[in-house]
């Protein structure tokens, strides 16, 4: 899996929030290339984070890919609003209300890529009708809803199931990973078939950006 571009998204979930500007032009100056973006609405997941005007007041400060992760019960009422406010990819999940199909139409539409999250207890397979509609799936190696926990490793086969249908396939889709990724796990990730990770805790509290940044990538 080497070959493939391994693409950095931190997530601001992680950042100082007295301080976003600076702490999103930090980690892209260090060779981040998207910006992940939680969002969280007390119902799907038991957590609130942020919503449209903060992703709205942090497009100005950037060009980076914004890449919004809708942890929220209906999706589709809020894609508008989210692609207004800049996001490029609208990530949302297959075990929320929302119709798959429509939702993904609505982000495609409007020029935006879409993708699909499964949580860790969903099998992977639920995307497979999906995957020539989207740009990516983001598979969580942590239950959705909080920062900071620890990888559940046993996602690794569901990373390389998805990877080996895509092949069959002939696709280009991407595969994100998020939750608990560091130094090590990011090592297996890549090799089951990941090539996006998401980092938030490892990037923002590392004493050296740049450094966090190039081992993941490396």
């Amino acid at each position: 899996m080497s070959d493939r571009k391994i693409v950095i998204s931190p997530s601001i979930l992680a950042a100082d929030y007295g301080n976003l500007e600076s702490e999103i032009k930090k980690v892209v100056d260090a060779g981040a290339e998207y910006i992940h973006i939680d969002v969280m609405d007390g119902h799907f997941v038991p957590n609130i984070s942020i919503g449209v005007p903060v992703v709205q007041s942090i497009r100005r400060v950037t060009d980076a890919v914004f890449d919004c992760h809708l942890m929220i019960s209906n999706p589709i009422d809020y894609v508008d609003a989210f692609i207004k406010a800049g996001a490029d990819l609208i990530s949302f999940h297959v075990e929320s209300n929302s119709d798959i199909s429509e939702t993904i139409k609505k982000i495609t539409s409007a020029g935006k890529k879409a993708a699909l999250v499964v949580k860790p207890g969903t099998p992977i397979n639920v995307v497979f009708p999906f995957l020539r509609d989207i740009s990516m799936v983001l598979i969580m190696t942590v239950e959705p809803g909080f920062g900071g926990q620890s990888f559940i490793s046993g996602m690794l086969p569901k990373i390389t199931e998805l990877r080996q249908e895509i092949e069959r396939q002939g696709l280009q889709v991407d595969i994100q990973v998020d939750g608990g990724v560091d130094n090590e796990t990011a090592v297996l990730c890549k090799n089951a078939g990941a090539n996006i990770l998401v980092a938030g805790s490892y990037i923002f509290k590392s004493p050296d950006t740049k450094e966090a940044i190039d081992i993941l990538k490396s």
